[in-house]
């Protein structure tokens, strides 16, 4: 049967046109909210829960920076946004996880992230180029998983089991998630990201909440906004690591800074902290897409108002993104299909 309006809960968000014709459509939802739970746009069920994926990384980072981890082994803007990111696995990303994980007495075999191919094929190209095989290294949540356990390490946990939903980190992190989304996670779904890291389902007009009290933490206890300043600011002078070379992430931050703090997440999740409107942003494209969630945050972005005139200059293209033939030639366009992206 024909995809209509009148047979899912969410609308068409964005349109894959090729030539004079509608190819394919993404249906999903999102919403935007303020630090305080109102709401200043939302399409769809922003009700039901979603696993935020890697687009929660910011907020489960936190305890890296709350706990005293981050001071006691001098970390600096480039871990702190390696923790945040979803990276490409390129040489820079590789080479400072494994100084973080020498400083912090660990090995790559301490990961329990998996080998992982490069994300990019120029990154793929380059490691084949080196002789050198994948590693957990060149995961893309290889900071992250450093960063929980520089926690376990401060904190004299044990490192072994540092991922599972039962460990001390782990148990700290689930609350600082619990206190920033304003949810009890007790009962909520929970399963397992594709590093291994315990998620747990929300719904996704929280996500955003925690995302706008990621940047403005007024409610929060003093070391609590302290520690959102420092991922933010991490996030804003590290860019590249946040994603790497070409990537959304990267190029939208790179432009803006902590005018608009995006982060992709696996199934179409993306989130942003627009701290400078005191905003939370989370998107959920219901067929996993992240092509048609990057479009609708360009949109969203451009409908609030945070990207000037010299910022779209260098972000054009992500407006309504090109779809290319094998050969390179543009073959078609995705656009905004519900009224209030458009």
């Amino acid at each position: 049967m024909a995809d209509t309006e009148e047979t899912s809960a969410n609308p068409i968000l964005i349109e894959a046109v090729r030539g004079d014709a509608v190819e394919s459509v993404h249906r999903g939802s999102f919403a935007v909210v303020d630090a305080h739970g109102r709401v200043v746009m939302a399409a769809g069920d922003t009700d039901a829960s979603v696993f935020p994926r890697s687009g929660i990384k910011p907020i489960q980072a936190l305890a890296l920076i709350e706990t005293g981890a981050a001071k006691a082994f001098g970390l600096g803007h480039a871990n702190i946004a390696l923790a945040c990111a979803s990276h490409n696995g390129e040489v820079t990303h590789t080479d400072i996880v494994g100084n973080w994980l020498q400083k912090i007495g660990c090995t790559p075999d301490d990961l329990v992230c998996g080998p992982s191919l490069p994300w990019t094929d120029e990154a793929k190209a380059v490691l084949t180029e080196s002789g050198n095989e994948p590693s957990t290294l060149h995961d893309n949540c290889s900071g992250k998983h450093t960063g929980f356990l520089t926690i376990a390490k401060h904190l004299d946990h044990p490192i072994l089991g540092y991922s599972r939903g039962d460990h001390p980190v782990q148990q700290r992190v689930i609350g600082i998630i619990e206190q920033m989304t304003g949810m009890d996670l007790f009962d909520a779904p929970k399963g397992l990201d594709g590093c291994g890291i315990p998620t747990i389902a929300v719904p996704l007009g929280n996500l955003a909440l925690a995302m706008a009290r990621l940047g403005d933490p007024h409610d929060q206890p003093e070391e609590r906004q302290k520690a959102c300043a420092r991922i933010r600011n991490a996030m804003a002078m590290e860019p590249y690591l946040i994603a790497g070379k070409g990537r959304f992430c990267t190029r939208v931050i790179d432009a803006l800074g902590q005018a608009a703090l995006v982060k992709t997440g696996a199934e179409g999740i993306y989130c942003a902290t627009l701290t400078e409107l005191g905003l939370g942003v989370a998107i959920k494209i219901d067929d996993g897409a992240r092509r048609a969630a990057e479009a609708v945050m360009m949109r969203l972005l451009m409908k609030l108002g945070v990207i000037d005139d010299r910022a779209m200059g260098r972000l054009l293209n992500l407006l309504e993104p090109p779809i290319f033939s094998r050969a390179g030639e543009v073959i078609g366009v995705l656009r905004a299909a519900h009224d209030d992206l458009q």
